[in-house]
């Protein structure tokens, strides 16, 4: 295996990583930030950096490794249900301190949206079956993921609202395109980057990234960044209003899809040949265990937020991001040892 191969394959691990350590930044400035601090370019800062560097990325890089993994429609379809009984489980485990205090009359808010908040495992989980179910179809091709991919994107902005009476009907419907403040990533169009990261592959083994030299990846990377500087204050104004964010239409996604494009050539230039640094090596490390290292950080701020909810001043929140991301290792490194066999990320 040749060395540009070799960082190749390290790449989409280094991204995970990132992406869940942005994630565990925006979360704590969301749960625990004085709400001065989050309606101030500090939080707005955070906002953006948990937006498309953060899950855009995941469900990409997540996509990528599903197309090269080759597995058959069976062991998708498995892996795609399982994250959705880990979403459940997730929802009650990071408002376990909520739901009790919910419950036992501590607190008068409706314990349903709790339960049933679309968060990004669901995505991930149905997200995996679809392209289980379609690489059966397209195989190979590339034209008709590109396809599905504007199929995917489209919806969201077309599909009516739900304005029935039926409860059930919404917490459903909210998996998928319904504006619910409890649906965080609905189907449509957050599906869209998980099959864009098939297409990234399908791509790749067409036209080898490797043929271009680092000197070409900076003119295509300062092409990018043009494209970025024009349009960023709109771009910005929709990753950090989180609800065109949760919500965004196809126009959004394509400003997501040049910005990971982007993201993803200054990450490999900068980490090019610095594989063994600490840094880098913790973040695939993460990358490698995103899933476990996801669920473990919500399971931490959400139940301290419950104690804490919009409390911290910025300066604190550094001291979390801290404790957090070192309680999280712990707890992973302990799950690893002590995991079921056969439970995979």
């Amino acid at each position: 295996m040749n060395a540009y191969k070799y960082e190749r394959l390290l790449l989409p691990d280094i991204l995970k990583g990132l992406a869940v350590i942005l994630m565990i930044q925006v979360h704590l400035v969301e749960l625990f930030a004085l709400p001065g601090v989050v309606d101030g370019i500090t939080g707005r800062i955070s906002l953006f950096l948990g937006g498309p560097p953060a899950a855009p990325v995941f469900l990409a890089v997540m996509g990528y490794f599903m197309a090269r993994s080759g597995k058959e429609c069976q062991s998708g379809l498995a892996r795609g249900l399982r994250l959705l009984l880990w979403g459940f489980l997730l929802n009650l485990g990071m408002n376990a301190h909520l739901l009790v205090k919910i419950f036992s009359g501590g607190i008068q808010l409706n314990p349903w949206p709790y339960v049933f908040g679309v968060d990004i495992l669901f995505l991930a989980g149905l997200s995996i079956i679809l392209i289980a179910v379609f690489r059966q179809v397209f195989g190979h091709r590339i034209a008709p993921w590109l396809i599905l991919i504007i199929l995917l994107a489209l919806p969201g902005s077309f599909l009516p609202a739900y304005t029935g009476d039926q409860p059930w009907v919404r917490y459903v419907l909210a998996f998928f395109w319904t504006n619910e403040p409890w649906s965080y990533f609905p189907f449509f169009p957050w599906a869209t980057y998980a099959v864009i990261g098939v297409a990234i592959y399908l791509i790749s083994q067409k036209f080898p990234f490797g043929e271009f030299t680092s000197k070409g990846l900076l003119y295509i990377l300062t092409a990018l960044l043009v494209i970025i500087a024009v349009s960023f204050g709109w771009g910005f104004r929709v990753s950090v209003t989180l609800n065109e964010y949760y919500h965004h239409s196809i126009l959004y996604v394509l400003w997501v899809v040049v910005f990971m494009m982007f993201w993803t050539i200054a990450v490999h230039l900068a980490t090019t040949g610095r594989h063994d640094t600490e840094v880098v090596c913790y973040l695939r490390w993460v990358g490698r265990n995103v899933t476990s290292f996801y669920v473990f950080q919500w399971l931490l701020i959400g139940n301290i937020g419950t104690a804490i909810y919009q409390t911290q001043n910025a300066l604190a929140l550094i001291g979390w991001f801290i404790v957090i991301v070192i309680g999280v290792s712990f707890l992973v490194v302990l799950w690893r040892r002590l995991k079921p066999r056969g439970l995979k990320e």
